[in-house]
């Protein structure tokens, strides 16, 4: 994937090729096949060993599901999902059962991803009891990861309800830390949570990956927090990668029309630069993923479309742009045109 000493060794999860699709059908008592959602095509992505992978783009652009094919929780339409080496997509579920306990999902509403009517002991002790693992001990184990995610002991008899935003995705990242993970999908863990709260979240997900070696895919829509965890930046939209980079590299000069919009929507802290700069606007709404358009599939929203000649954007519409590394070899956009350029 990038050229940089990080990808050279073997990536410990990796997608090849990934298509996803979900059936359109028909209504009525038959209900037929008449077209489908196009929500993953062709995304190739690695992840190496303490690395954070950060998956960013618009809502619906296919980021989560991507996430859910990684972890072989959908079976993708067509693809590979390689995990130390081994194909995922080929196991059974009696093989995948131990490789679960080394890939764990923290979700986007804390709320919604814990049991009201269980403690938080119990909804942490969960994963130890499915896999068998609570007698040899689970008790202290519990203990230690409400310690280590910054909770008091004396919240471990406490419910879900009693506690805040950011207290629960706590919780939610001590009982996905519970079966000593490699990796953990981080699905926007923090979009859900006040931004003076999202800074301590971020925080204890940096000190974990350095104290126990985890890898992260940090599924986002927000760059100004991917830019402070992030080692790498995968921009998605409607299904396809169309920019991957380091994120010193993406941050310093994006090349992708897609992903210097994204950027110019960072804010900065300085008035002055903010009313200064160049602020890039998107019009219109992103196309169906039931019917993608031709070619590339950000033309209709391009604002560099709009500037090209006609044979250029004959070339937009009719032929479909590969990622392609940039004049310095650097990062890869999926644009005929693509150029650097500075915004934050």
């Amino acid at each position: 994937m990038l050229d940089t000493p990080q990808a050279a060794t073997s990536p410990v999860i990796a997608g090849k090729d990934l298509v996803k699709e979900f059936p359109v059908r028909s209504k009525g008592v038959v209900r037929r096949k008449i077209g489908a959602i196009h929500a993953v095509s062709g995304v190739n992505l690695e992840i190496g060993a303490n690395e954070t992978l950060a998956l960013v783009g618009e809502s619906g652009c296919g980021k989560s599901t991507t996430a859910r094919l990684l972890m072989n929780l959908i079976e993708p339409t067509s693809g590979e999902v390689f995990y130390e080496g081994r194909d995922l997509t080929k196991l059974s579920r009696k093989q995948m059962r131990p490789i679960r306990r080394d890939i764990q999902l923290v979700f986007q509403d804390p709320m919604a991803s814990l049991d009201p009517r269980m403690t938080v002991f119990e909804i942490i002790a969960e994963p130890l009891r499915v896999h068998g693992l609570f007698k040899n001990g689970g008790r202290d184990r519990v203990r230690s990861l409400i310690e280590i995610v910054g909770l008091n002991p004396e919240h471990r008899d406490r419910y879900p309800h009693e506690f805040s935003g950011g207290q629960r995705q706590r919780i939610g990242i001590a009982r996905a830390l519970a079966l000593q993970p490699k990796v953990l999908m981080l699905d926007e863990p923090v979009s859900a949570l006040d931004v003076s709260i999202q800074a301590g979240v971020i925080n204890l997900l940096e000190d974990l990956q350095e104290e126990l070696g985890l890898t992260y895919l940090f599924v986002s829509h927000d760059l100004s927090v991917v830019r402070h965890i992030a080692d790498k930046v995968a921009v998605m939209y409607l299904g396809k990668i169309v920019e991957e980079g380091t994120t010193d590299e993406l941050f310093a000069g994006p090349a992708h029309p897609y992903t210097q919009a994204l950027m110019s929507a960072i804010p900065l802290p300085d008035p002055r630069k903010e009313r200064a700069r160049e602020r890039i606007v998107l019009v219109g709404d992103v196309p169906s993923p039931s019917n993608p358009p031709s070619g590339c599939r950000f033309r209709t929203r391009c604002p560099l479309f709009q500037t090209l000649s006609k044979g250029e954007q004959r070339k937009c519409i009719e032929v479909e742009p590969l990622l392609r590394s940039d004049h310095q070899g650097r990062t890869r956009a999926a644009c005929h045109y693509a150029a650097p350029k500075q915004l934050v």
